[in-house]
Order: C-alpha cells, then sequence, then structure tokens
C-alpha cells in the first residue's frame, strides 16, 4: 500500500482530530483521557508551525490516513534542541507500514530543522507496538517511569526512548540561543 506523506495544513485538522480523538478514547498511548475539539487542535497545530515544529501527514487515496509531528520536548530554553515526537495512525490502517514512514520522514525534517535529539514518550509499557516502531527507526531504550499515569481503570508506565539527530551532541548548534 502506497502512502503520500506531506506537510500537514489547516485543511487535515477535521481527519487529525478525528484520528487523534479515537487514540484518546480508546488507547493509552497518549495521557489524554478527554479529546481535544477541533479549536485546541488548530492551537496546537499552529504554535507548532509557528515554531518550526514539522507536522507530517500520510494519505492514501487522497484519505488522510495518520500523522506526526515534532513538538518541545520540555518548555525551558536549554531543552531547545531536543523534540517529542508523536505519531498516530487511523486504526483501520495501522501495521501496515504507516507509521514507520511518517516517523522516519519526521526524523528527517526534524534533523533539517536543526534539532539534535529526538525523545519518544510512550504512554504504557505493554504499548508493543508502539515500542517496536521506533526500535525500527534506531530509538533506543532510555528507561520507564512505572505507574506513572492512570487511564480506563490502569496504572500506566511511561517509556522513554530517544535518538540523535544529525550531528546530536557532537558539536553546538549553529545558533546557540534561539
Amino acid at each position: 500500500m502506497n502512502a503520500t506523506l506531506r506537510l500537514a495544513i489547516v485543511e487535515d485538522l477535521p481527519q487529525i482530530t478525528k484520528i487523534y480523538a479515537q487514540a484518546v478514547l480508546t488507547g493509552m498511548a497518549s495521557f489524554e483521557v478527554i479529546p481535544p475539539n477541533l479549536d485546541a487542535m488548530q492551537q496546537r497545530f499552529d504554535d507548532l508551525s509557528r515554531n518550526n515544529y514539522p507536522y507530517i501527514i500520510a494519505e492514501i487515496e487522497g484519505k488522510l490516513v495518520g500523522f506526526a509531528y515534532s513538538a518541545p520536548y520540555r518548555s525551558r530554553p536549554a531543552y531547545y534542541w531536543s523534540v517529542e515526537n508523536s505519531v498516530y495512525v487511523d486504526p483501520e490502517y495501522q501495521g501496515r507500514g504507516i507509521g514507520k514512514i511518517l516517523l522516519l520522514k519526521l526524523l528527517d525534517a526534524s534533523a533539517k530543522a536543526g534539532f539534535r535529539q529526538m525523545i519518544a514518550v510512550i504512554g504504557d509499557s505493554n504499548n508493543h507496538g508502539s515500542v517496536g516502531l521506533h526500535k525500527a527507526c534506531g530509538f533506543e531504550m532510555v528507561g520507564t517511569i512505572k505507574d506513572v499515569g492512570r487511564k480506563h481503570g490502569l496504572w500506566l508506565d511511561t517509556v522513554i526512548m530517544q535518538i540523535s539527530l544529525g550531528d546530536g551532541s557532537s558539536t553546538p548548534p549553529t545558533d546557540e540561543n534561539p
């Protein structure tokens, strides 16, 4: 199945919101418990786009079937060069490699944007699909924070994985103070 990748645009947000809402309501990957509405997703999209964070979608035959984006890992200035990734695929299209092509494209786009580290903060240590996806894309296991969240009546772990982007920490960034 061939998917086309491109940068997300505002018109994609209704389908992105729908895919994410499904993940919030039925899955453990996101620790949100109430799906954000379209206005909230628009605000998030605008914030990321305005600040040079890549936001990519996958389409098959014109249908948006997944999305991925980089976001600030933490808000303090010293963390600027590190990003956290998010990847979500429509349940109908999961298990077909769409998450992998999205994540690989996101890694490339984030490196080209000048970011140096990508952190995966994976909800639920039993989320073998996401852990496997990140391993397949070169991420290394950093650790697990036990029983840090509660959703759907269960205590959930957070798995932390990491990969260097571009020069990683081998050279200073071009602009020390973004």
